[in-house]
């Protein structure tokens, strides 16, 4: 157990840190689900901005790395072009 207030604070803010790391990397995953399973080519680039922005969130808040960030974003970007 912690012997230390600021230790005790700690344990709190990392479990708040987490579940809110978690929520956001969860919502992205389902994101990119949502456009990559899109038929329709003017739907996909309507939806393709908002979920580059939310990796790039994410990318910038450290919760995923940064070369993960560009590679997912390359990859949707590809398929949205081919469609």
């Amino acid at each position: 157990m912690a012997n230390h207030k600021s230790a005790l604070k700690r344990i709190r803010r990392n479990e708040a840190v987490r579940l809110r790391n978690r929520y956001q990397h969860k919502t992205v995953r389902n994101a990119i689900k949502k456009l990559r399973s899109e038929e329709d080519k003017k739907a996909a680039e309507a939806l393709l901005p908002t979920v580059v922005g939310m990796i790039d969130k994410l990318a910038k808040r450290n919760i995923i790395h940064n070369n993960k960030a560009a590679n997912l974003k390359s990859k949707l970007m590809t398929k949205v072009a081919g469609m």
